[in-house]
């Protein structure tokens, strides 16, 4: 499934599919109340540790960040696809975002409270996905939080259509005990796991982890 320049697919992917892909999933949180309790779990466990910013990791068009936002977080995103970020800054103009990628973040040591993740790292290949834990173990201040939301694939997925347009989209198999194995050595301890069935739209099993970056990492 890793390809020389799975960055690059991706990104031209997304850009591709920004518009269509935004409007099928700008609602999407409506029907997930798994998801809203998680996301408000998050943003009361950052307040409660005192607040300060948070970034939305893989943000896209925005929702997610948004949506902490209207939590009351300090919250920015960071996207890899000009396109989907041309999205996010169209509506919701009040909130920042930046491209960059996730396993190099244009931000200083410890600065962050709190990360989220959702439906982003589904797309690292396995050996890439502890670089990126370990970035953000960088960027949390020590006892900051990091929630990803990830499908639970059996087998890896390839798609090369999305929405009448052609993509190169590779989606590595990505079992759960692997991605807590990974944020095991990379730093961070666990706080919690939610791991659910496949809804009427869903192709698999989704996982909700909440981990904390320990102080003594």
């Amino acid at each position: 499934m890793t390809r020389p320049d799975h960055l690059g697919a991706t990104r031209a992917a997304y850009d591709a599919i920004a518009p269509e892909y935004a409007d099928r999933f700008r609602d999407e949180l409506d029907h997930k109340p798994f998801d809203r309790a998680l996301l408000a779990t998050f943003a009361e466990l950052v307040a409660a540790e005192g607040g300060g910013p948070v970034l939305d990791v893989g943000c896209g068009f925005g929702r997610i960040t948004a949506y902490l936002h209207g939590l009351g977080l300090d919250v920015s995103g960071v996207d890899l696809s000009p396109g989907m970020l041309a999205v996010a800054r169209e509506w919701f103009p009040g909130l920042r975002f930046a491209e960059g990628s996730m396993t190099a973040l244009d931000l200083p040591d410890g600065g962050l409270a709190g990360i989220t993740a959702w439906y982003s790292v589904i797309h690292l290949p396995p050996d890439e996905l502890p670089v990126a834990f370990a970035e953000f173990h960088r960027v949390l201040a020590p006892g900051g939080l990091v929630q990803l939301a990830f499908q639970v694939r059996p087998e890896p997925v390839r798609l090369d259509e999305v929405f009448g347009h052609a993509v190169d989209l590779a989606y590595p198999r990505l079992p759960l005990e692997y991605v807590e194995e990974a944020l095991a050595a990379a730093g961070f301890a666990p706080v919690s796991r939610l791991l659910r069935a496949a809804d009427a739209v869903e192709r698999s099993p989704q996982a909700v982890v909440t981990a904390r970056r320990r102080a003594d990492a």
